[in-house]
């Protein structure tokens, strides 16, 4: 109680940055993991090689060798800042959306595997019904396909959301001043290992756990209305 009192403030903002984190990322993952798996799906070999390439490279890449890459690859040497560089709160903006970028580009490849795998449990009568009705391949794909793949991919993408909100706390290698970084303040502060990594474990818990639940019935909802 003691440590909650002291820190208790800083716990709730550590937490509301890796829920920031979390949410930011996961919109981003989305967007880029849509259109690598429509690269992958696409009929043009050129955009395929593309959709495979990323998938490889970044799903074998480690998180924190593209997080660092962000912040003094893209940062320091190439000067690609997301912030304005005259702001007093700089760093710690741009080492926010640093974090956010690459959080979303490694989360992308495994979003864009499990939307192909949803991609391939439709019917091919039904692709081929849309062509037969004029459809673009990007209106097919829009329209008649992508719909019915997130409904078969709801459970999966539940839990790549959770995977980036534990991946979250890898932010804290370029400054994010997320849940992990203040935990380890904690441990280097007070003699009270466990207590400290009993109180961080149990907030995880609590933002993962909802998460679990909630993609667990949709996927039931939609299981059943399919």
């Amino acid at each position: 109680m003691n440590l909650l009192s002291k820190y208790g403030d800083q716990i709730l903002e550590a937490f509301w940055t890796t829920i920031q984190l979390t949410f930011f990322s996961a919109i981003g993952a989305v967007i880029i993991g849509v259109i690598v798996a429509a690269m992958r799906v696409s009929p043009v070999p050129v955009a395929r090689f593309l959709g495979t390439a990323y998938v490889t490279v970044f799903r074998n890449t480690p998180l924190t060798l593209i997080l660092l890459f962000c912040l003094f690859g893209l940062s320091q040497t190439l000067g690609v800042n997301l912030a304005k560089s005259d702001s007093p709160t700089f760093l710690t903006d741009n080492n926010f959306r640093l974090a956010v970028l690459g959080l979303s580009v490694y989360t992308a490849a495994f979003v864009c595997e499990s939307l192909r795998s949803g991609i391939n449990t439709v019917p091919v009568g039904q692709a081929e019904a849309g062509r037969s009705l004029g459809l673009s391949f990007a209106q097919n794909l829009r329209l008649i396909v992508l719909p019915q793949a997130f409904r078969a991919v709801t459970a999966p993408l539940g839990s790549v959301l959770i995977a980036l909100t534990k991946n979250s706390t890898i932010a804290a290698v370029i400054g994010v001043s997320e849940a992990s970084a203040l935990m380890k303040k904690m441990i280097e502060n007070e003699a009270a290992i466990f207590v400290v990594g009993g109180i961080f474990a149990v907030g995880f818990v609590i933002l993962t756990l909802p998460m679990g639940l909630i993609f667990g019935k949709l996927s039931k909802r939609f299981e059943v209305s399919r």
